[in-house]
Formats: C-alpha cells, structure tokens, sequence
C-alpha cells in the first residue's frame, strides 16, 4: 500500500510540472521583457512615416492637380500643393500608426519566442 501511495505522490508531482503554465518555466520576465523592447526599438516608426508621408503626399499632390483642372477657380499648382499638404499630413499619421504596430509586433514575437503569452 505504500508503495501505490508513494508512486501515486510521485506521478502527482511530475504531471503538476508538465501542467505548470510557461510563465514558470521561464528566465526572469523583467529581463526578458527589457531585452525585448530593446530589441522592438530597433524597428522605428519614423521610417515607416516617413514612407507614409511621401506617399500620401504625392498621392495627394496627384489627385489635388486633377481637382484644380477639373473645377474653375483652382489652378493645378494650388490644387496640387493643397493636396500634397492634405495628403503628407494624412500619410504621415497612416505611417507613423503602421510604424507602432511594427514595433507592437516585434515585441510580441519576441516575447512569445521566450514562451510567454502575449494579448495585444
């Protein structure tokens, strides 16, 4: 009897380790986590806004042209410069977005490549 007791306790405490969640089977998460934002850090946003605002800016330019030569009153040049404002400011904040959640992303594929669960 004591032995099924003892081999019981036995196979108790080793499946508790299998079922045990990751988190306690990691490093320490504080330097995990540190070495992850630095790591996400190296992908910055401002690149991707500034691809942003070009774009929308030459977008905005082309499509500002073709509203001053459509509609009297408007020249193509203030059309076009109306536009490429509109269209910078708009692709900058499009860039700057995308450029965050690059770095969301990086940070999380970091952090789940160390085995932690990550929710955002």
């Amino acid at each position: 009897m004591k032995r099924i007791l003892l081999l019981a306790a036995t196979l108790t405490v080793l499946s508790a380790g299998a079922f045990a969640p990751s988190v306690f089977a990691q490093g320490n998460y504080n330097q995990d986590l540190a070495e992850c934002q630095a790591y996400a850090n190296q992908v910055s946003p401002v690149q991707d806004a500034a691809v942003g605002a070009l774009g929308g800016a030459a977008g905005g330019a082309a499509l500002g042209a073709l509203s001053g030569a459509l509609f009297k009153g408007v020249s193509v040049g203030e059309g076009a410069a109306v536009g490429a404002a509109a269209g910078g400011v708009l692709g900058l904040a499009g860039g700057a977005y995308t450029g965050t959640q690059n770095q969301k992303q990086v940070l999380n594929n970091c952090m789940r490549g160390r085995g932690y669960s990550t929710y955002y």
